[in-house]
């Protein structure tokens, strides 16, 4: 795995052609800077509320102009590109339930891997907010890890951060890196985002990669910002705020080492029976 990342914090529209604009620009300078890698965050490609409006911009991955962008740029630059998340069409019908996938894009420009987000989010928040994903989106199924270099990436999606057990199942699985990428509410953000980062981190010793959107989008919502590079110990290497723009981290996979030769959870797990309830 190449020691220097890049991060793209975002504040995508409900234009994909202007969010593509954006992804070709945050690639062009990541490269530029040296980094071998870019993630960038939840829903990159259209960030809009109003489905109806948002039913037109959703196409299928062949047609996506978003990944086509990714694809075509990664390979320009000779840039692996982790998409945090696409909303992505199935098929044709309209009617269907959309998918929210994560790619992985070698520097070929092919598609090394995806992801579909398997924990919807679908809450009621004190500020009156209501949010019910599953009412668009379809929840994937599997669990995944792809090589980059010398290293493991865990793929996974924003809500997903709350399921330990995921990370457990990516992590027994050889995960060394872990990708969050999100569009946390502010609310939300502010009480539990770093907290949660650091203890996936923590409890695997990996390094974990949170690309996020942030901002004030154009479709109303907020999103809370500040993408994060946690390293294996649970130190914030990097936190961008709240300003949208590329961040890059140095990292040294030898640390994963180190920290699990100090505490190996991982090879300490042990499975266990569900808990009956008292009688």
């Amino acid at each position: 795995m190449p020691s220097r990342i890049a991060l793209a914090q975002m504040c995508s529209s409900i234009d994909p052609a202007a969010n593509a604009l954006s992804l070709r620009n945050h690639i062009n300078e990541a490269a530029g800077q040296g980094a071998e890698i870019l993630f960038t965050p939840e829903m990159t490609g259209l960030v809009d509320r109003d489905r109806g409006r948002a039913k037109s911009n959703i196409r299928q991955e062949q047609d996506d102009l978003v990944l086509q962008e990714a694809r075509d740029s990664a390979a320009r630059k000779k840039i692996w590109v982790a998409i945090g998340s696409l909303a992505i069409r199935l098929d044709a019908d309209d009617e269907a339930k959309w998918v929210n996938r994560s790619f992985l894009i070698d520097p070929a420009g092919q598609i090394s891997a995806r992801y579909d987000k398997i924990h919807l989010f679908d809450v009621d928040l004190d500020t009156g907010e209501t949010w019910r994903e599953s009412a668009a989106y379809q929840g994937g199924s599997e669990a995944i890890v792809a090589p980059v270099g010398n290293a493991t990436i865990g793929l996974s999606i924003c809500y997903d951060l709350r399921f330990p057990t995921l990370y457990a199942a990516l992590t027994d699985a050889g995960a060394d890196i872990l990708s969050i990428p999100a569009a946390f509410t502010v609310p939300t953000g502010k009480a539990h985002w770093e907290i949660l980062l650091r203890a996936r981190a923590i409890e695997a010793g990996v390094f974990v990669v949170a690309a996020a959107q942030s901002g004030l989008h154009q479709d109303g919502r907020a999103t809370y910002g500040h993408s994060m590079v946690i390293s294996p110990w649970g130190h914030a290497l990097l936190d961008m705020g709240s300003n949208p723009g590329v961040g890059f981290c140095d990292i040294d996979l030898a640390d994963i080492g180190e920290i699990r030769n100090r505490i190996p959870a991982i090879s300490n797990r042990r499975s266990f029976t569900s808990p009956k309830a008292s009688s």
